[in-house]
């Protein structure tokens, strides 16, 4: 293989392979080529990523180390993308009646989700995770893109068990939009004890919801290490349940009759 050749071939393995510790003789077994040529590749495409913003190569010494992607994604790329997503969600075409935002399409739509999951990717990119976790069913995809990113498995937390996930874990808890008490349940087998888990959801109002994540995790004796939801409502009147976590975005007014949608930037860039 010609260097270049070599370049974009071990430039995709790592795109690929996100956070997986890969050791040099197995990229100079790969294309038949010596220590020192792989090095400077690996040193060519480090550079490149980083004047990208796109992530770095780390590198880990002694007999087991190696070398992998960590994936980023630089603040002007973050307040671009979020500035976007303000834009569109600001439409008056987006209120739903009793003063909801419709959201949908957002988290249908690949390109969206695909750079939220590159912008809290960057977020939590040097925290140690074991399961992404979310709840069912909106924010499965946000799940999956920050997942994709990260490069750990998704666990979805489910309000109605399936019979084919065998025994659960069930809790009960507050609805923060409700105030009603509603139930969710976790497979046995979905997670290992003592995990550390980042949990991720697509709208938070109190933060009932995510509590009920938050205690479900201690039945599994779970770490949560860290909270991201792609966007939060500003209610005064009633109290936040959850404090340390990561928005992309604060809906901050929802006017039916002036028909007018203020959403400023979360505290994602506070974080």
């Amino acid at each position: 293989m010609k260097r270049s050749e070599r370049i974009v071939a071990m430039t995709h393995h790592f795109k690929e392979n996100p956070r997986k510790l890969i050791s040099l003789p197995y990229f100079v077994d790969s294309f038949q080529a010596a220590k020192s040529s792989v090095s400077e590749d690996i040193d060519i495409i480090d550079e490149m990523f980083q004047s990208l913003g796109i992530g770095r190569i780390e590198t880990t010494a002694g007999a087991s180390g190696g070398v992998r992607y960590i994936p980023d994604f630089n603040h002007d790329q973050g307040r671009q993308f979020i500035d976007r997503l303000i834009h569109v969600l600001e439409d008056p075409n987006r209120i739903l009646p009793g003063g909801y935002v419709y959201m949908s399409d957002i988290l249908g739509d690949y390109n969206y989700i695909r750079e939220t999951g590159k912008v809290f990717g960057a977020a939590f990119k040097d925290v140690d995770l074991d399961y992404i976790v979310t709840v069912a069913t909106k924010g499965i995809p946000l799940a999956y893109a920050v997942a994709e990113v990260l490069n750990v498995p998704v666990v979805i937390i489910r309000r109605d068990p399936k019979v084919t996930e065998g025994s659960t874990v069930s809790i009960n808890y507050v609805s923060g939009s409700s105030r009603k008490i509603q139930t969710m349940a976790l497979a046995k087998r979905s997670i290992q004890e003592e995990s550390n888990v980042l949990l991720i959801d697509d709208f938070m109002k109190a933060g009932g919801t995510i509590k009920g994540m938050e205690n479900l995790m201690q039945e599994f004796n779970a770490t949560v290490k860290g909270i991201a939801v792609l966007a939060e409502a500003e209610d005064e009147d009633e109290e936040r349940r959850v404090e340390d976590y990561v928005s992309l975005l604060k809906i901050q007014e929802v006017n039916e009759r002036s028909g007018a949608i203020k959403v400023i930037p979360g505290n994602y860039f506070n974080s």
